[in-house]
């Protein structure tokens, strides 16, 4: 009987000690696994010697394409591929409509939004942005024969506006109906055709229209008074590419590079 007894503490033990193996390593396995999922997106993109970037393509003069070359071309373009030099890798753009670049990012189909993404409370809530490399305002943009003056007589009135875009939000605060748009373009195309009343858009996209379009029948009814400011857009797992990417936006501003791409797109300084 003192056999039996012996024999089954012995078994015991050994059945103990074997699930309590097979536990460390079940834990090992985990923090393996974890360790590879968390894989550093900046030393991703440097090992695949790539970052791609989401961008509209429709949105003059930030991105869009060459009309003699088919090239995509923009300030929002230049921007990216400098930085991309910057950080010793090329840049892949990836084209999506603007209500959609969001979800793209979410998705990881892209690492970086470049696109003259406004900063807000709201998007920085789930996202990461780089220091602010844009500085702009808010117009409203009407045809000249209007009798809309101010942001004020936008109530009740269509506006065509990007739906996701702080601007859209402007123009529901003063009680404007939204029609839906994908770029500037087509605003002024609508605006020409009577389909809406105004739009609510960047200063910058008006001036870079009216210089391609000097004799285009729209005009800015009313300015904003804040200043918008917009940055490069992340996912939250982006800490350390965030901070390679505001390094390299820095030293584009010190050596003058940033200046000369800016005076190239808007004939003057967009941060300041």
């Amino acid at each position: 009987m003192k056999k039996f007894s012996l024999l089954l503490c012995l078994l015991l033990s050994l059945t103990i000690a074997l699930a309590a193996c097979g536990s460390n390593a079940d834990k090992d396995d985990s923090s393996s696994n974890a360790g590879n999922s968390s894989k550093d997106l900046l030393e991703k993109i440097k090992s695949d010697g790539k970052i791609v970037v989401g961008t509209e393509g429709t949105y003059a003069p930030f991105t869009f394409h060459d009309e003699k070359t088919g090239d995509l071309t923009g300030f929002d373009v230049e921007i990216a591929q400098e930085v991309g030099k910057r950080l010793g890798v090329d840049v892949e753009f990836k084209e999506t409509q603007w209500d959609a670049i969001f979800a793209g990012l979410d998705a990881k189909r892209f690492d970086m939004i470049a696109n003259q993404v406004g900063i807000n409370d709201e998007r920085k809530e789930k996202y990461l942005f780089s220091d602010p490399y844009i500085s702009s305002t808010a117009v409203l943009v009407t045809k000249s024969d209007t009798d809309i003056k101010s942001f004020e007589d936008l109530k009740g009135k269509k506006s065509a506006q990007s739906l996701t875009s702080n601007y859209a939000k402007t123009a529901e605060s003063y009680g404007a109906e939204l029609v839906g748009i994908d770029g500037f373009n087509q605003a002024v195309e609508l605006l020409n055709s009577g389909r809406v009343d105004a739009t609510v858009n960047d200063k910058l996209s008006f001036l870079d229209y009216k210089k391609q379009k000097p004799d285009a029948d729209i005009v800015i009814a009313d300015t904003a008074d804040d200043v918008a400011q917009s940055g490069l857009m992340f996912r939250k797992d982006s800490e350390s590419l965030v901070t390679e990417v505001n390094k390299a936006l820095t030293d584009m501003i010190d050596d003058g590079t940033y200046k000369k791409i800016s005076e190239k797109w808007f004939g003057e300084d967009v941060l300041k």
